[in-house]
């Protein structure tokens, strides 16, 4: 195996996804879903707010990781 082949692929945040936004804060981490890429390295997303109503919000790409594997996902 050479060393081309051994890169692992980054995770990249794509329209249609499922996100999970980790703030600065413990209490910060949100699922969210991705809208569309804007500009500046930021994303638009789609979240539930505190009212229980969707809500839309411009996200850095840096504060978007790959959500956990469902626990009881086929």
């Amino acid at each position: 195996m050479n060393h081309e082949s051994r890169k692992i692929l980054k995770w990249e945040p794509t329209p249609g996804r499922i996100a999970s936004y980790i703030g600065r804060s413990s209490s910060g981490k949100r699922t969210m879903l991705v809208v569309a890429e804007s500009s500046g390295g930021r994303f638009v997303v789609e979240a539930i707010g505190k009212a229980g109503r969707v809500v839309r919000l411009t996200v850095k790409r840096d504060n978007l990781a790959e959500p956990q594997p469902d626990l009881f996902g086929h």
